[in-house]
């Protein structure tokens, strides 16, 4: 099994070029399906979900070309045949080839999808919003069969502002007949790209990155060319890493405003930051405060971060409260956080960190793929040497992080 060694007590100078965002192009990916032409989709990360969706589009038998950081997708001759366990099961993201061959061909059959193990993270809201749409819905064990004589559009509630219910409602939608308007939708920057999308394909979305989003059933979508926003988690993650070890850093390639939440605590934490059209400059700073942490659908601050950031919490200043309300598994990175000397106290879904405490490299294990960013930006301030195992969960979610760290300055290698 691959691990990261990584020595720490390294500066990080220079720049590194944010990568498109994970969590938009796992959407695009599948997407991809419903249009009856050629699709590109430029600026996609290079890491294994990425692979993992192009394992299934081969599957079903789309002409996939990948060079650089471009996906050219012809779906015309896919066959819409039963997805396997051993491929969906490879990335949580796989279900969204529910809503996309439900959209395009009323029947999909697939099993449950895999991902990392945060906490209970049901379909149900994606197969409540299926079945208001006239879709049928047969489970067995792992395998759901979703079918439907027509689609026809309806008013959907969503119970929680989801993210992942948010788009596959709206790729089953695109094709419906008549309109369809899904209320308390999320309205993180990466549903607004994927609605850019389908509408460059020929979809009619009105209200994406609102809590109401209406969608008028077109009968043909087209080909186009479409581009991955920037990766506001990954962006994060290195905003975070430069104000452990930065001097100068400069994090470009990034759409400020989708960082707000995480740029206000950075400012109130002591950190000083150089605000571009489409970059940050951030340095170190030896007096951080503490901060209380509460993790909130977008605009607020994304439960992705709150594992990183829980590093550099423990380098403020007095306690630091950390509420996790999204998901109830996020507090696994603890434990290693522990062993490497923080001091932090978890019931239920809050944390309480203790600064400022020093940190030593030694084994830890990465249990997912945010617990893993959290060890890595651990190991880049420990003393000596840390080595995290399980990496697979990191190599998903960050393109070359080994080589953006290593080009900042830091000490970090693959075994």
């Amino acid at each position: 099994m691959q691990r990261l060694e990584i020595e720490g007590k390294h500066i990080l100078e220079g720049e590194v070029r944010i990568s498109g965002a994970k969590n938009s192009a796992v959407a695009l990916i599948p997407a991809s399906v419903l249009s009856d032409g050629i699709v590109t989709i430029s600026n996609v990360p290079n890491i294994t979900d990425r692979d993992a969706l192009n394992e299934i589009l081969e599957y079903l038998n789309a002409d996939v070309k990948i060079e650089d950081e471009t996906m050219v997708i012809d779906s015309t001759n896919i066959e819409n045949k039963e997805i396997p366990e051993s491929i969906s099961k490879k990335l949580r993201a796989s279900y969204y080839f529910m809503g996309a061959l439900l959209g395009k061909y009323k029947k999909v059959n697939m099993y449950f999808p895999g991902g990392c193990k945060i906490g209970a993270r049901p379909i149900n809201l994606h197969l409540k919003g299926f079945e208001a749409l006239g879709a049928i819905v047969t489970e067995r064990e792992n395998q759901y069969i979703i079918e439907a004589d027509e689609l026809i559009g309806n008013n959907i509630y969503l119970d929680i502002a989801s993210v992942g219910a948010t788009i596959n409602i709206m790729l089953a939608a695109v094709k419906a007949k008549g309109t369809t308007i899904i209320e308390n939708a999320a309205k993180e920057p990466e549903v607004v790209n994927v609605a850019m999308f389908l509408n460059n394909m020929g979809a009619r979305i009105i209200g994406a990155g609102t809590s109401e989003i209406k969608i008028i059933g077109v009968s043909k979508l087209e080909g186009c060319s479409h581009e991955v926003i920037p990766d506001r988690i990954e962006a994060g993650t290195y905003m975070i890493a430069a104000s452990l070890m930065g001097n100068n850093v400069k994090i470009s390639n990034v759409i400020p405003e989708h960082l707000d939440a995480l740029l206000l605590k950075l400012k109130e934490i002591g950190i000083k930051i150089e605000v571009g059209n489409d970059y940050f400059i951030i340095s170190k700073s030896d007096n951080m405060k503490s901060v209380n942490i509460k993790t909130l659908p977008y605009p607020g601050f994304p439960t992705d971060l709150q594992q990183p950031i829980t590093t550099l919490l423990t380098q403020c200043e007095g306690s630091s409260k950390v509420e996790e309300t999204i998901y109830e598994n996020r507090f696994l990175n603890v434990d290693y956080l522990n062993k490497m000397g923080s001091n932090i106290k978890t019931k239920d879904k809050e944390a309480i960190v203790y600064g400022v405490t020093p940190l030593k490299g030694c084994e830890v294990i990465a249990t997912d793929l945010r617990a893993g960013a959290c060890l890595v930006l651990a190991a880049l301030i420990a003393e000596g040497k840390t080595t995290i195992h399980n990496i697979d969960h990191i190599l998903r979610g960050y393109e070359g992080i080994v080589e953006k760290l290593n080009g900042l300055g830091a000490k970090i290698k693959i075994v």
